[in-house]
């Protein structure tokens, strides 16, 4: 009997392929979108800053200053080099400097000359006004011992007083000793004895030109009993009133060099902090650089 099944026909059909066409165009596409990113980002970031942030950008990115010598010979750098400086921080600005060196101009013997004399008149007026300084303060000291031993008020503070000479000038130290001090505890006006002891060296100051330098010192003992005033603002106070007894006694305002309140922090005796001898007054009697002559350049 025949069969009623019909064939089962498969058919492949096989496309062809297609070329290649390699992928260095995908390179230079991303190459493309990667600037257009930068070039975005760039947009938004020069429309986001303010004008101080775009300099320190440009300052960042600044390159190494250029200097103009005379060195070379004209060629591809005509004489331009790069100096050492390099890149800087942001916040810098950039410096061209432009150097030129001419040569030295032959001086005349007059010039050389006049100049040497000017040299040797600056060197003779230093030494004259180092000697009068020397001369000054030893007159000085020695008429403050003076008037201490003609004073029988002053005489029993002569352990209060040193008097030495150090490279700021003449230094008259008034100073507490053990039983004896200077200034009533933690008040800021002294005792009458050194109101008188500083009227007797008012009277040397007037007599010489030199400025002065008023300090007031401290042991390192803490003041107590009067919130937010410490040392600095007592040694400071003394040391003011120190300078009005002075003015009082005749100098003047302008020879005034300084008041300085300077606590503990310069102790005399640096080995016992405490020691009662830090407590004390300072006055110096400053050296004085000379006048420089006119038409004088070093």
């Amino acid at each position: 009997m025949a069969s009623n099944e019909q064939p089962i026909i498969i058919k492949k059909i096989k496309k062809a392929g297609h070329a290649h066409h390699g992928g260095a165009w995908k390179i230079a596409y991303a190459d493309f979108v990667t600037a257009m990113m930068a070039f975005f980002l760039l947009m938004w970031l020069i429309s986001m800053t303010t004008p101080e942030q775009k300099q320190g950008l440009a300052d960042y990115f600044a390159p190494a200053n250029v200097s103009r010598s005379t060195s070379g010979a004209g060629g591809i750098m005509g004489g331009t080099a790069f100096d050492e400086e390099g890149a800087r921080m942001p916040g810098t600005k950039p410096q061209v400097v432009m150097t030129v060196s001419t040569p030295a101009q032959p001086r005349s013997p007059e010039v050389e000359e006049q100049e040497a004399k000017r040299a040797a008149e600056m060197n003779e007026l230093m030494h004259e006004k180092s000697a009068r300084d020397e001369s000054n303060f030893q007159n000085a000291a020695e008429s403050i011992r003076q008037s201490m031993r003609e004073n029988p008020a002053l005489a029993e503070l002569s352990r209060n007083v040193i008097v030495d000479q150090t490279p700021e000038g003449l230094r008259i130290q008034i100073v507490d000793q053990d039983g004896r001090s200077m200034f009533p505890t933690g008040l800021a006006e002294p005792y009458e004895r050194t109101r008188q002891l500083l009227d007797e060296v008012a009277k040397v100051l007037v007599r010489l030109p030199n400025r002065v330098s008023i300090s007031g010192h401290t042991d390192a003992n803490p003041l107590a009993g009067r919130p937010g005033y410490s040392n600095w603002e007592l040694t400071a106070d003394r040391a003011n009133a120190t300078r009005r007894i002075l003015e009082q006694g005749g100098l003047s305002h302008d020879r005034i060099y300084q008041v300085v309140g300077k606590a503990d922090s310069e102790p005399l005796f640096p080995e016992d902090p405490y020691m009662a001898a830090n407590r004390r007054l300072s006055v110096v009697l400053l050296r004085e650089a000379p006048v420089t002559p006119p038409g004088f350049s070093p």
